[in-house]
């Protein structure tokens, strides 16, 4: 009831009665009321006027469940969301989750992360009330071997989701990260259970960095927020139901064509070393080559300087810049 109440408030331009939130949810006056107040306890500014009913006058940057749930439209009201104050990791908390039987899209969100994981066991850093910390549960049929190009859907979907709120088009750093003016501002974790060749559960976890005003000394000069890109301070809950539904869109299209072949065109336009210099780093010793975007199945497509195409698959290197991080 709760995200319905401050749903209709978000709609609304005038005061909403008590009789009319109670005909509208069939609830009595008394719970309507109750509600308010937990609202405004956690942040929310909502005017009571007697004989008018009730105004929302400031939200406020609250990250809740019913916050969250309320930005979403039609469907994803009905996701499953689980908000955290504080936690080790949304991807291990959504483990958990996966293994105690939740359903396929349920969502994970954290304030703070004191255990935030990266690629190649990275960590994570992810101080309270300043990013974005939410992880997936996604159950797709598929072999285990096309799970990896979920990393790249998502980063579509974060892109996107960014744009369409923000209006600022984070550009795509191969496998998983996120760009803007040169520096990252997102990164992408997708982890999975598999059991006799079949996929258990997907987690993919992301990570953006919203209204950090700095970095400590080793992160400043690769990592970057929407604020210090923008000037602006921007409300998260907005911006993971943005996030959210570009992710689902673009998810729908992958399961369609069973690769990245329809969305191939889309990813290239956001890769931000398309036809640029990269090298490739790997165990067998690195190489130099011009980045020629991904084939169907995500792996990064780089040309070296004999001619030959190499077909980079994600596992197995690190792909830079020549000019540093991108």
């Amino acid at each position: 009831m709760k995200t319905e109440i401050l749903w209709l408030l978000k709609g609304s331009r005038d005061y909403l009665s008590g009789q009319e939130l109670c005909g509208r949810l069939g609830v009595s006056r008394t719970a309507v009321w109750k509600v308010i107040k937990q609202l405004q306890s956690e942040g929310y500014k909502i005017e009571a006027v007697r004989n008018k009913g009730y105004r929302l006058l400031e939200g406020g940057d609250v990250m809740t469940e019913a916050e969250i749930k309320s930005c979403m439209s039609g469907e994803g009201r009905e996701r499953r969301v689980v908000c955290y104050d504080e936690t080790d990791s949304t991807n291990t908390r959504a483990k958990y989750l996966a293994e105690e039987g939740a359903g396929e899209g349920t969502l994970v969100v954290a304030e703070r992360q004191n255990a935030g994981k990266g690629r190649r066991g990275r960590s994570w850093v992810s101080p309270p009330g300043t990013g974005i910390w939410m992880s997936f549960i996604l159950r797709p049929d598929m072999a285990p071997s096309q799970a990896s190009m979920l990393t790249l859907v998502a980063a579509l979907g974060v892109s996107e989701g960014i744009f369409q709120t923000v209006g600022v088009r984070p550009e795509i750093k191969w496998p998983n990260d996120l760009v803007l003016g040169g520096k990252k501002i997102c990164g992408i974790l997708t982890e999975m259970s598999t059991e006799l060749e079949t996929i258990q559960y997907v987690v993919v976890g992301i990570g953006i960095n919203v209204n950090m005003e700095e970095f400590p000394e080793e992160l400043s000069q690769t990592a970057t927020s929407l604020y210090m890109e923008t000037k602006k301070t921007w409300k998260r809950a907005p911006l993971i139901s943005a996030v959210t539904d570009a992710f689902e869109q673009y998810f729908r299209i992958f399961l369609e064509s069973g690769d990245l072949s329809a969305l191939k065109a889309d990813y290239e336009s956001r890769l931000v070393n398309m036809n640029r210099m990269v090298t490739v780093m790997n165990p067998s010793g690195a190489y130099s080559g011009v980045c020629r975007g991904i084939d169907r199945n995500g792996e990064l497509l780089v040309e070296r300087e004999d001619g030959q195409l190499c077909h980079v698959r994600s596992g197995e290197v690190s792909v830079r810049g020549i000019y540093g991080y991108v």
